[in-house]
């Protein structure tokens, strides 16, 4: 699942306090807790990708494997995959599992982060 996009990265165990955790201090992050195996993870990759592309820079993307990063899924007690975790000022927001369609996706960040700083182009 690779993205050519500035605004998608990925993140391990060893990388995500500073990736993910700090980074959420000057601007929100998602992380997206997925496998390869999992075909809602599958699924859900292309909507989260063109909604952090909308969103140019306002909003990152952390992609965590999760079968890599197990010590992750756990520390969030995750159930399920895929999770997505929205981070902003080092604190989790808010969470959702399960694939979503893009504008689903774009009103749950606005609901969470609210639609006047966030609003994507277009």
């Amino acid at each position: 699942m690779k993205t050519e996009s500035p605004f998608i990265f990925d993140a391990e165990e060893a990388t995500f306090p500073a990736k993910v955790i700090d980074a959420s201090h000057r601007q929100p992050v998602m992380a997206d807790f997925w496998a390869d195996w999992c075909a809602p993870c599958i699924s859900l990759a292309p909507h989260l990708e063109r909604v952090i592309n909308d969103y140019q820079g306002r909003i990152l993307l952390a992609k965590v494997e999760a079968d890599d990063n197990m010590k992750l899924a756990g520390h969030y007690k995750l159930r399920g995959f895929p999770t997505v975790i929205l981070f902003h000022n080092g604190e989790e927001l808010g969470r959702f599992a399960g694939s979503r369609a893009s504008h689903w996706i774009r009103d749950w960040i606005d609901q969470h982060l609210g639609a006047g700083g966030l609003a994507a182009d277009g």
